[in-house]
């Protein structure tokens, strides 16, 4: 059956008074006829769309498998050591300039730390509002360069008396409660008391009182906060008891 001019629907549609494409005769004919001009437009630009997007799909696919030829060989390994260098850096950084790994020298800490303990140490740059009960690690050239740990015992502006009789410590006029020391307070080791405490100074003595060279002593006395090296935060590592020379590694944690 050739096609009917389109038209002839159109002036059908028309003398029956019936809304286009609402007639079961429309409908078909439609059928009977083929697509209209703007059936077959509809259909060409689908046509072409599906074709597009296609073109797109095989594009995209031939753009990766471009670049996963063009990898050198070689490459993985070279980001691999990349990657590995830039994280040995990271950590040489940290432990140069924010954390530090220092050893205790001596018994002045008893009981709280033991001859050769590691500790974990944040520096200045972390931590410089020091305050009475921090453990802290410092060098003073007028006693020694190597580092000493001492406790904090106070700070700037506050006043300091100890009564070697009774063993006592008193700072601003109130008697210290210290349950981490070793034994009482009894050796004067020459600092004039009561000692007011200047601006940027601290004051501080080891836990074992009467086996420490501290603050009492005139070649340390009230230490400038500019040579403390750190605040000691953390028994990163035991070292071995005096007696049994065994370590005890429930030792390891944070430092109070």
């Amino acid at each position: 059956m050739p096609p009917l001019p389109w038209c002839f629907f159109r002036n059908f549609s028309r003398r029956t008074s019936c809304p286009r494409g609402e007639t079961l005769l429309y409908y078909l004919i439609i059928a009977l006829d083929g697509p209209t001009p703007r059936r077959r437009a509809r259909g060409k630009d689908r046509g072409m769309e599906e074709k597009r997007e296609e073109n797109q799909e095989e594009s995209r696919q031939g753009s990766k498998e471009s670049g996963e030829e063009k990898r050198l060989p070689g490459q993985d390994a070279y980001e691999w050591v990349q990657a590995l260098v830039c994280s040995v850096l990271t950590v040489v950084m940290i432990f140069t300039f924010a954390v530090r790994l220092i050893g205790v020298d001596g018994h002045s800490m008893v009981p709280t730390l033991q001859h050769a303990d590691r500790l974990v140490v944040l520096s200045p740059i972390l931590y410089h509002d020091y305050k009475a009960g921090d453990i802290v690690v410092l060098r003073k050239g007028s006693f020694s360069m190597e580092p000493i740990v001492k406790r904090v015992i106070a700070v700037e502006g506050q006043t300091v008396d100890i009564d070697f009789s009774a063993g006592s410590v008193t700072v601003d006029g109130v008697e210290l409660d210290e349950p981490y020391i070793n034994e009482l307070t009894f050796t004067d080791e020459g600092t004039e008391f009561p000692l007011t405490l200047g601006e940027g100074e601290i004051f501080v003595m080891g836990d074992n009182r009467n086996h420490s060279t501290d603050s009492r002593d005139t070649r340390i006395g009230a230490v400038d906060t500019r040579y403390v090296v750190g605040r000691a935060v953390a028994l990163a590592l035991p070292g071995p008891d005096s007696l049994t020379g065994e370590r005890d590694f429930s030792r390891i944690g944070l430092l109070h």
